[in-house]
């Protein structure tokens, strides 16, 4: 994670890079420390386990789910069918906009 990258922030969407799920993406629900964050996903990661993960293992989105977020900080739950709409909404919206503009910082495969 560069220093120009904001600071983690609850209800934010992130992708996984390092580890078992490499490439995932889930929302933060709880940021223990400096370091580690609480994610969860709605489906493999559900709100009541979620997976503790180091900070430098994240890439952060610039995307917050507002409906998360709120629900996090009314009533310190979220339910896990919006955890995965969270997530859904974020890659039909903004992953499947990167893969139509085909703007992968100038780079293009050829097959």
């Amino acid at each position: 994670m560069n220093e120009s990258e904001s600071s983690p922030r609850i209800g934010q969407v992130v992708r996984i890079v390092q580890g078992r799920e490499a490439g995932q993406y889930a929302v933060i629900i709880d940021i223990l420390d400096g370091r580690f964050l609480l994610l969860a996903d709605g489906e493999k990661r559900k709100y009541d386990r979620p997976k503790k993960k180091n900070l430098q293992h994240v890439e952060l989105m610039n995307f917050i789910s507002p409906e998360v977020q709120n629900s996090l900080l009314e009533t310190g739950r979220v339910t896990n069918g919006k955890l995965r709409f969270a997530v859904s909404k974020y890659v039909n919206e903004e992953v499947t906009d990167l893969k139509k503009g085909d703007q992968l910082d100038g780079e293009r495969r050829c097959n």
